[in-house]
């Protein structure tokens, strides 16, 4: 780490040279000259060809095809579609992936240690609510939430991944209620292969590379099975934004002029307006003593140089306002750099190797072992140190004619700065500033996943027919360390501001007009810090470099999150009818969760009571504040499972689960669905489930976190009698022990259609509909000021108490608690629709090689009606709104075109989302707009843009003395296509579901030695 706390990227010479090398070898007409044969590629057998367990169902059997939509990823289009060396880019393409957690919309979440994973969610209905299964296996949770981060797959022996979109936790249990994304692993490959491949963004950053290696060997005359694999990836970080779509000053501000009689729009939508609440070197935004804010709009640049702030013709708040403006249009609306001083893209570094090992002990019993290992390490600029409020005393600055006669109650910079012909009659001065001159927040988590299985697999004969059967027990174990890094310490930020002159003859020593500490050189010895040094807010280049190591500090949280499970399987047909075989399948699971945390002392909130005896925290941290999570729950469970042929083309598929939880109890899971095939072309296929989602370990347990962000206060008025225009806060959420699991009520209804006149050709259109009961969920900061100020009830505002030590006059620091509750409900409804075709070339043009294939596959969303459970509460549809991760477009899609040869292949995608709402509650007018109303706010545009990326990939298959290559060039974001811009400060941009790094090259190579 330099001395602005952020590591030097690295030299990109080598990186780029190295790419472009792999570029021209690629691309060279001399690789025609090569011998060429047939790409090996690992094609995804369906069930009907090897009877295999499908993902959704436990039923082993031939020609079995399951009601529950199935979407299939085969290893040939993750080669030829993966757009980054992780396979999570790639999976989260696939439409019926909506909002999911991605280093892009993770990386500020700096309190909740999620920085940087990739966790799926489907229907957009929370990742916790997505179950993601390891070859039909659960797998140990990457954070205390639960979630599993797709990094720590061994994706070197990924050779195809099935999504279920629908409810599946009669089959598999709890959190699979919008569905299962299972990786399945080639098990029985033979041979060696390596990968390796770099890339670099368009703009010669994100530099990053991988590199991956996988044996497998059979011996004991292929009774036994060794398979082994190790991977290792880098990312370069990006620390700050210098993309010109980051620059355009695309904002949302309040007309300042509006009020609550007004019919013309509360909110514009307007070009070249920036934050005016702070600047590098500090801006007064307030000043109390003659004339109120007089001093306001004064700025300190370089050695505190001292300008004028220049306020645009639109700002709010109006600058002679009572309240401090926030947002500014035109005049000096760049100098604000928060936006800019803040990362792009983290630091990412992954390591993870996997072993298993199986042996044939006897005819249809196999012995098995796994072990797996990974480590991620995610570094991370969060921006830069905003302070607001901050309060220099100015009292007898102005009559002070020297340093030395100024008294203690006069800031010693403020006097060096403004001098006291500026200060005459000021008492206090309030200034806000991004302090350029300390190193900005960093998130450096380190995350340490293990997974050890040992079981048993195999078939033998039952009732005359083969019967199928799994055992195994399974630990895992994650080593959490959630490490922040130049955190504020609220304390001592707030004595090493407050600085001024040491008297003559103080107690401490300190040489006469020199500037210290208020606190070591006041008559007080109880509060004396020897420590302390004076910190300068008043200008850039101006702070001690001493003065970091006394203001910041790195706080973090040691969790370990471990996960015993213990399952039993067994598939049969026990008997037939006229009609067919039915099939069965049992089973029996047992499932421990556990965490243990740890937080040193220093780091953690000090818990208070207020004076109406309610419990509140004083956060010692800007950000951080950890508590220690610690607690444990088990489940049993156990279920059954049958198909069963009716005749005519119609077959039965019915599953239920029982399952006693040791903290939420007894709960039964459901599923009944059928198929109907009256011909081979048409296949109909309908399922009605209950899922569960039961309380995790975070939600039961969670000792405590802090998060700081700012929320809008809904009842401001330009008088500022209300209170200030926004608050910053610290929220504070705990877990429940009484949760329940919540429930998830399924339908899904669709249609197959395989023509056997257009063969090559298939297509389904899926209806589905999940209804949440009961659904756990907690609170927004911004939910629980609504309640309180704008609908007065009790309960959220007991929820809001404000922070002494922080709060200053006109600007209370809001304090917030909340805990996750039973209480909401959501719906979503929407239409899947996924076609093909593939058509052998020779059936065209006679002689010719290869094949092409079209494939599309597209999500409308209908409906994403969330209730919080609040009376009052008016519920919107998140459907059609692209404002946010929270948001579903009504679109989502991906479209590919490919070409095929046994030796060279191209494949162009093209995927995005529909054009959109900004805001759900946002009303579009421009005169004769309805009254004012609290739920709804009045816009003059509410409409962003939707997104159209086109992708390219191409690969070369050569072999050289034996030895099969294929050398591939992938560029995203072909057309450099912007991202999905949004009306905000900071970062301009929808992170969910934008590319914000713009055009991406990788260039590589894949080995297969057989």
């Amino acid at each position: 780490m330099n001395d602005t706390g952020i590591r030097t990227q690295r030299n990109n010479f080598i990186g780029q040279a190295s790419v472009a090398a792999i570029a021209v070898a690629l691309l060279m007409p001399a690789v025609a000259h090569a011998q060429t044969t047939p790409t090996t590629t690992a094609e995804t057998s369906s069930a009907r060809e090897e009877g295999l367990i499908v993902t959704g169902t436990r039923i082993v059997r031939d020609g079995f095809q399951a009601p529950t939509p199935l979407t299939v990823l085969s290893l040939e289009d993750i080669q030829n579609s993966s757009p980054s060396n992780n396979i999570a880019d790639f999976v989260n393409q696939l439409p019926a992936l909506a909002g999911s957690t991605r280093p892009s919309n993770s990386r500020l979440n700096l309190s909740s240690g999620q920085a940087g994973i990739n966790a799926l969610n489907l229907r957009n209905l929370g990742a916790e609510r997505t179950l993601v299964l390891l070859d039909g296996r659960r797998s140990v949770g990457s954070t205390v939430t639960g979630l599993v981060d797709v990094n720590t797959i061994p994706q070197s022996l990924v050779k195809s991944v099935e999504v279920v979109t629908g409810g599946a936790s009669s089959a598999y249990g709890s959190d699979a209620g919008a569905g299962v994304v299972n990786f399945v692993l080639d098990k029985r490959y033979e041979g060696l292969k390596f990968t390796a491949d770099n890339g670099i963004t368009g703009e010669g950053d994100g530099y990053n590379y991988s590199f991956g290696v996988a044996g497998g060997l059979a011996f004991a005359g292929g009774r036994g099975h060794i398979l082994v694999s190790a991977e290792l990836a880098h990312r370069d970080g990006i620390f700050s934004i210098d993309r010109d779509w980051n620059a355009t000053g695309f904002v949302r501000i309040q007309d300042p002029a509006w009020t609550t009689s007004s019919t013309t729009p509360r909110f514009l939508i307007r070009r070249q307006v920036g934050a005016a609440h702070s600047t590098p070197g500090g801006l007064v935004t307030g000043s109390a003593g003659g004339v109120a804010n007089r001093l306001r709009g004064l700025y300190f640049g370089n050695g505190g140089a001292i300008n004028q702030y220049q306020y645009g013709s639109l700002t709010f708040p109006s600058p002679t306002g009572a309240a401090p403006p926030t947002l500014t249009q035109g005049g000096d609306w760049q100098v604000n750099d928060s936006g800019r001083r803040i990362g792009l893209d983290p630091e990412d570094d992954r390591h993870g190797v996997f072993g298993r090992l199986s042996y044939d002990v006897a005819d249809g019993v196999t012995l098995f072992a796994e072990a797996a290992y990974n480590r991620q390490s995610i570094f991370f600029n969060a921006g830069p140190n905003l302070s607001t409020g901050i309060n220099l005393t100015a009292t007898g600055c102005g009559t002070a004619a020297t340093a030395a006669a100024a008294p203690l109650t006069c800031n010693a910079f403020l006097y060096n700065t403004l001098g006291p012909a500026q200060l005459a009659g000021i008492t206090t001065v309030t200034v806000a500033t991004t302090a350029v001159d300390l190193p900005p927040r960093v998130a450096d988590n380190r995350r340490e996943v293990q997974r050890y299985a040992i079981g048993g697999e195999g078939d033998f004969t039952l009732f005359g027919k083969r019967a199928a059967w799994n055992v195994y027990g399974q630990y895992g174990r994650a080593d959490l360390r959630e490490q922040l890094r130049n955190i504020m310490n609220n304390p001592r930020i707030a004595n090493a501001t407050a600085a001024a002159f040491a008297p003559a003859g103080n107690a401490g020593g300190y040489a006469a007009g020199s500037i210290q500490c208020l606190i070591n050189v006041d008559p007080n010895p109880a509060n004396n810090d020897p420590a302390c040094v004076p910190l300068n807010r008043l200008g850039i280049g101006v702070v001690n470099p001493a003065v970091a190591g006394y203001v910041l500090g790195d706080p973090y949280r040691d969790e370990v999150v471990a996960q015993y499970n213990a399952a039993a399987n067994l598939s049969f047909t026990p008997f037939a009818t006229w009609a067919g075989d039915v099939s069965i399948a049992v089973g029996a699971e047992y499932r421990e969760e556990r965490i243990r945390g740890f937080v040193p002392q220093e780091f953690q909130p000090i818990a208070t009571i207020d004076a109406n005896g309610r419990p509140g925290t004083t956060n010692v941290w800007s950000v951080g504040n950890f508590l220690p999570t610690n607690g444990r729950y088990n489940v049993k469970e156990a279920y059954l499972e049958t198909v069963v042929p009716l005749g005519f083309g119609l077959e039965f598929n019915g599953a239920v689960r029982a399952t006693d939880y040791s903290t939420a109890g007894y709960v039964t899971t459901w599923k009944v669905g059928g198929t109907w095939q009256p011909i081979d072309d048409i296949r109909l296929r309908v399922t009605r489930s209950r899922d569960i989602r039961a309380p995790n370990l975070n939600d039961l347990f969670q000792g405590g976190s802090a998060n700081s962000d700012s929320i809008r206060n809904p009842i401001f008025t330009a008088n500022g009698a209300n209170g200030p225009a926004t608050y910053a806060y610290s929220g504070f959420v705990t877990g429940n022990p009484n949760l329940r699991p919540e429930r998830a009520n399924s339908w899904n209804a669709g249609v197959v259609l395989s023509p056997r006149f257009l063969p090559g050709f298939n297509l389904s259109v899926d209806y589905f509909r999940i209804e949440l009961d009961q659904a756990i969920s907690t609170f927004s900061a911004q939910t629980i000021a609504d309640l309180c100020f704008l609908q007065n009830q009790q309960g959220f505002c007991d929820a809001i108490t404000t922070d002494a030590v922080r709060s200053t006059p006109g600007q209370p620091y809001l304090l917030i608690r909340s805990q996750p509750f039973n209480a909401a409900s959501q719906l979503v409804r929407g239409v899947d629709i996924d076609g093909s075709y593939r058509i052998p070339l020779n059936q065209i043009f006679g002689a010719a090689e290869g094949s092409f294939t079209l494939r599309g596959i597209a999500s409308r969303y209908i409906d994403n009606l969330f209730d919080s459970g609040v009376p009052g509460t008016v519920v919107l549809n998140s459907v059609g709104v692209n404002g946010g991760q929270g948001s579903t477009p009504t679109w989502l899609f991906r479209a590919s075109a490919s070409y095929d040869t046994p030796g060279f292949s191209i494949t162009a995608v093209g995927r995005g989302v529909s054009s959109g709402k900004y805001v759900a509650n946002g009303i579009e007018c421009s005169t004769a707009c309805p009254a004012n109303d609290p739920n709804f706010f009045t816009y003059d545009v509410n409409r962003v843009s939707g997104l159209f990326y086109a992708d390219l990939n191409l690969s070369k298959t050569i072999t050289v003395n034996r030895t099969e290559a294929q050398l591939f060039l992938n560029i995203t974001n072909l057309f450099d296509r912007e991202p999905l811009l949004l009306p905000e400060t900071g970062l301009a941009a929808n992170s969910t579901y934008s590319d914000l790094l713009g055009r991406a090259f990788r260039v590589g190579v894949r080995v297969q030695l057989r």
